[in-house]
């Protein structure tokens, strides 16, 4: 995240954006629930209070770093829409998915198991307007077979690459088997 960035419409301050990266490699390391506030303080260099300060909660940093990722999946989502016909916009859009996941592995765990952030994102419109548009061009529809398919794809995708299976395989050979596996999953070409 960077100083001006924009997360739920509000504008970033540099201090913000340093507590949320560390906040982000520390729940990537030790979960949400294993990351104090102090050890969010310790890993930037500033007391409890500076980052109190700037987040009322620890659930607001949460909130904060989910709110983050959520841009980043938007980001990937955009590009794909902006593709000319609907096949490039799925593989834009799927190989979008599996670099996002790889690149963010670490927190995959953290991301998608802590309940403060299941419970945000059960009730966050965006989210949830987010992953019907995600469904929409990975899918072609929006159903309840869609949203069934569309949600076990991004879970096995998820669920993949912090596997402790695969967790000596490299990122390129990774995303090979999972785009791979993906299309077919899909139906696409592969």
């Amino acid at each position: 995240m960077v100083e001006g960035a924009v997360v739920g419409g509000t504008p970033v301050s540099a201090a913000k954006s340093r507590i949320v990266s560390a906040a982000t490699a520390l729940f990537g390391e030790h979960g949400v629930g294993g990351t104090s506030l102090q050890m969010i303080a310790d890993a930037i260099g500033v007391t409890k209070a500076a980052v109190y300060h700037q987040f009322k909660t620890k659930d607001e940093i949460v909130i904060a770093v989910a709110q983050a990722e959520l841009a980043r999946v938007a980001a990937v989502l955009d590009s794909a829409v902006a593709q000319p016909d609907p096949m490039a916009a799925r593989e834009v859009l799927l190989s979008g998915m599996v670099d996002l996941a790889i690149a963010r592995r670490h927190l995959e765990s953290a991301l998608t198991s802590d309940p403060v952030l299941n419970r945000f994102f059960a009730q966050h419109e965006p989210f949830l307007t987010l992953m019907d548009r995600l469904y929409l061009v990975l899918l072609g529809e929006d159903s309840p077979d869609a949203r069934l398919s569309g949600a076990m794809l991004t879970a096995a995708i998820g669920g993949a690459v912090m596997h402790p299976m695969l967790q000596g395989l490299d990122d390129a050979a990774l995303r090979a088997q999972l785009l791979r596996l993906a299309r077919r999953f899909l139906g696409l070409p592969g």
